[in-house]
């Protein structure tokens, strides 16, 4: 795979993170291009990195390895827990010179802090943060939050000891009490006082949306300042009723809060659909996890001729050429047979096969002193998924030309509103099942707290 070109603003920030030792921390609204630049940091770095995540499915998408499963962490509240390293462990950690990690605000604080003295003991240089290893994160804290910890006591362990659950509350970025709760500022901007310096840059250039002025009513909602001009024009334009469908209309999906809603949609578009189901068992082989979650594709896919699908992924059998299809294009099943699926999309028929996830594993070559990935489990199906409807959720990272956002009962978490009105590329794609409400525009305080510091410095 090549590695993607770049833009003049994400080229300066490539050579930042290469050409220097600092931690960085890559942030900006949905569109601007992170994923793009974390791909051609991972093809084209001249040193030695490693990737990952803190989930199996982020790790896969950025062909990476998980957070715990990399640094041998516990399952759980961390905390002042002991940290094993095997020996193979210790010599992977020790080559390393930079750790990528995605989707760095669903990281708890306590994994931050994890992260650090992990690479402190495993290095043997317990003075300098995270043993040396240049860290850079990616990610937008007002699209995804961290998850709680479930049980009541690491819930009350975390208020103790963390000013709050994000990552930028961790203990390592201070160095002192910073962290705590009632502490003033934030943390995150004391890291100088401990001896590094943290690059916080926020990409601006939007690629997804071209128009000014719906960028700038995202930016309101993504800031939580939605006037009521701004509401008014989203839902004057959002209250129009949903095209049915047809040969000339081009596909519209449905971005639901819950997995229930999501599910009633498909299967009741599917039944009503003629002719028989047919299923497409994956094929998974070593250790790729257990559930739906842990994959990135469903395990068993139904579908009919006539299914309105999903892409999962990118095409990569066009090397050289424009792809068919990227990750979120949306087309119909026209013909199931020969172990293909046949998809229209945008007029154009073509045919799908299987395709292979793999899940990595780094390793330390101790003969060229290098690391490198192994494949330790491999997922093997269709790269499409019903997509009549799908969570905001899952829609993180793609791109519709038209949607109809189901906030249903209300937008229970903050950044959800955001995430849904962003995947969109214009105003004029915009339907909407009911109207937004003042509680549907949430944004989480410790982020505007992080974010005003953050831009108070720059």
């Amino acid at each position: 795979m090549q590695a993607p070109e770049l833009s003049a603003e994400q080229e300066a920030l490539f050579r930042l993170i290469e050409d220097t030792r600092d931690h960085v921390f890559v942030t900006g609204r949905a569109g601007t291009g992170k994923s793009t630049l974390l791909q051609h940091l991972s093809y084209r770095t001249s040193k030695q990195i490693a990737v990952c995540a803190p989930t199996g499915v982020a790790a896969l998408n950025v062909e990476g390895q998980t957070i715990h499963s990399l640094l041998r962490l516990p399952i759980g509240l961390i905390a002042d827990a002991d940290l094993e390293h095997p020996d193979a462990t210790r010599k992977l950690l020790n080559a390393i010179d930079t750790l990528v990690i995605d989707e760095i605000s669903m990281v708890n604080a306590d994994v931050m802090d994890a992260i650090d003295r992990s690479l402190r003991q495993a290095r043997g240089r317990r003075a300098e943060p995270f043993g040396g290893v240049q860290i850079v994160m990616f990610g937008d804290p007002y699209q995804l939050a961290p998850v709680p910890p479930r049980h009541g006591d690491e819930q009350r362990y975390i208020r103790d000891h963390y000013r709050s659950f994000w990552f930028f509350d961790a203990r390592v970025w201070a160095g002192s009490d910073a962290a705590l709760p009632g502490s003033e500022g934030s943390s995150l901007l004391d890291l100088g006082r401990y001896g590094a310096s943290l690059q916080i840059r926020e990409l601006a250039e939007i690629h997804r949306q071209s128009d000014p002025e719906f960028r700038r009513m995202l930016g309101a909602v993504r800031h939580g300042r939605v006037t009521a001009d701004i509401a008014q024009v989203l839902n004057d334009t959002g209250a129009r009723t949903p095209p049915v469908g047809g040969d000339d209309e081009p596909p519209i999906i449905t971005l639901a809060t819950r997995n229930d809603i999501v599910t009633r949609i498909n299967r009741a578009h599917l039944d009503a659909l003629p002719g028989a189901t047919q299923t497409a068992h994956a094929e998974i082989s070593g250790d790729f996890g257990r559930g739906d979650a842990a994959y990135p594709a469903d395990a068993e896919l139904q579908l009919k001729v006539g299914a309105q699908v999903m892409f999962l992924r990118n095409d990569v059998s066009t090397f050289g050429q424009p792809p068919r299809w990227v990750n979120g294009t949306i087309g119909t099943v026209t013909r199931i047979a020969g172990g293909t699926v046949r998809v229209e999309v945008d007029g154009e028929q073509m045919d799908v096969e299987p395709a292979v996830w793999e899940r990595f594993r780094y390793a330390y070559n101790a003969s060229t002193r290098s690391i490198s990935r192994e494949i330790v489990a491999e997922f093997t199906q269709f790269p499409l998924r019903l997509a009549w409807a799908v969570t905001i959720h899952k829609s993180q990272g793609k791109t519709y030309d038209r949607a109809i956002i189901d906030l249903g009962s209300g937008a229970f978490a903050p950044g959800q509103t955001y995430v849904a009105l962003s995947r969109l590329t214009s105003l004029e794609g915009l339907y909407l099942s009911r109207p937004l409400r003042p509680r549907d525009i949430q944004v989480d305080p410790d982020v505007q707290r992080f974010m005003a510091a953050v831009r108070a410095r720059a």
